[in-house]
C-alpha cells in the first residue's frame, strides 16, 4: 500500500492502515527516540506518545516534502516535549562559566562510523545528547535548539562543545574508528 492509500485509509479512520503505518516506519521512529531518552520504555512511551499526534495531525499533511521526515519531525517534538517535561535531563552549563579545554582534534569524530557513534551516545549525559543530535543529526542551529530546550545559546553552545570532548574521549580510549 502506498503511502499516499496509508493516510488517506488513516485519515478515515482505518484502524488496520494505522497499524501497517506502525509497522512500516515504527522502527525508524523508535531510533530516533532512542537517541533523546535513556531507556527502551521511555523510547517506547515516546514513540506511542508520537504515533498519536501523527494521527492526530496527518490530516494536515498536505504532500509537501517527505512523509517519513514529516512524521520524524512529529516524533522528535514529541521526544523534546517530554524533556521538557522532565527538566531533570538537562545538565545546563553557562559557556561563561564552562573552562574545558577542547583540543583541535575534531578529525576523530569525523572518522567514526554512524553505527558506533550512535553507540556511545548512549554514555552522554541526556542534556548532552539532546543538544548534540538535535544540533548534528536533526540540522538544528543553537539559537533553534535554545528555543525548543528553553534554555540559552551560550548554554546549548557548551552542552555541545562537552558532548563533543567526553565522546573525543571515548573514541580514543576505545580506539574506534582507527585503521589496525
Amino acid at each position: 500500500m502506498s503511502n499516499e492509500a496509508l493516510i488517506a485509509a488513516c485519515n478515515n479512520g482505518d484502524a488496520r492502515a494505522q497499524k501497517i503505518l506502525f509497522e512500516k516506519f515504527g522502527p525508524k521512529l523508535y531510533a530516533v527516540c532512542m537517541r533523546y531518552s535513556n531507556s527502551p520504555e521511555a523510547a517506547q512511551d515516546m514513540l506511542q506518545d508520537g504515533f498519536v499526534k501523527i494521527f492526530e495531525k496527518l490530516v494536515s499533511y498536505k504532500g509537501e516534502g517527505s512523509f517519513e521526515g514529516w512524521m520524524r519531525r512529529v516524533i522528535v517534538n514529541t521526544c523534546l516535549d517530554e524533556l521538557r517535561r522532565n527538566k531533570k535531563h538537562q545538565n545546563n552549563v553557562d559557556i561563561d562559566d564552562f573552562s574545558y579545554a577542547l583540543t583541535n582534534n575534531d578529525s576523530v569524530l569525523d572518522k567514526i562510523a554512524a553505527d558506533d557513534l550512535l553507540k556511545i551516545l548512549n554514555c552522554l549525559p541526556l542534556g548532552y545528547k539532546t543538544v548534540f543530535n538535535l544540533y548534528v543529526i536533526e540540522g538544528y542551529s543553537h539559537k533553534e535548539i535554545a528555543e525548543e530546550l528553553e534554555i540559552t545559546v551560550s548554554t546549548s553552545k557548551s552542552q555541545f562543545s562537552r558532548a563533543k570532548a567526553i565522546l573525543r574521549e571515548i573514541i580514543e580510549k576505545q580506539k574506534i574508528g582507527y585503521e589496525s
